[in-house]
Parts: structure tokens; C-alpha cells; sequence
């Protein structure tokens, strides 16, 4: 069964950034021209992020069902790492994009 570290790991945290960016610039730059909605703009983030992970969740599965992470040099994933069963990681990655 997997840890909640092992899931943290899942997630990719190092790939967040490149989903928060454009919603930061965006972000700003309605901020200089006047349009300051907070609310939207936190909004916005968190989907970004629950978007990005769950593609790395997707990905995750993917390779594993099909046996790309077998020989896999670095972290173990969850599903080809035998971690996590593939259908939980599936459903979590499917909750992500709810």
C-alpha cells in the first residue's frame, strides 16, 4: 500500500511550477491593468495544480499498465513501482480533474 510520501512522490512536485507560471503572469498582468480578483486568481492556481497532477497521475498509470516504468532508473512510480494498484491510481488521477 502506498505512504502519503509515496503519493507526494506520485504527484511530481518539481512539475507544479510550470503549471502555477502562467497562472502567476496571467495573474499579474490583470493585476496591472486593473482587474483585481483574488478569489479568481487562487481559484485558477488550484485548478492548474489539481490539473498538472493529475496528469502526472494519468501518466503514471499509463506507463504502468503498459510496462514503460519496468526498468526504470530513479524513483519508483506508483503503479509500475507495484506501489499503488493501477485502478487506484487511475481513480485519483480522475479525482484530480473533477
Amino acid at each position: 500500500m502506498a505512504t502519503v510520501h509515496d503519493w507526494v512522490e506520485g504527484a511530481r512536485v518539481r512539475t507544479l511550477p510550470a503549471a502555477a507560471a502562467p497562472v502567476i503572469v496571467g495573474t499579474a498582468a490583470a493585476w496591472h491593468l486593473g482587474a483585481r480578483e483574488p478569489l479568481r486568481a487562487l481559484l485558477a492556481l488550484v485548478v492548474a495544480l489539481a490539473l498538472q497532477v493529475g496528469v502526472n497521475y494519468a501518466n503514471d498509470y499509463s506507463d504502468g499498465i503498459r510496462g514503460t516504468d519496468d526498468d526504470r532508473q530513479g524513483p519508483a512510480r506508483l503503479t509500475g513501482g507495484g506501489l499503488a494498484r493501477p485502478r487506484t491510481v487511475l481513480m485519483a488521477a480522475l479525482g484530480c480533474f473533477a
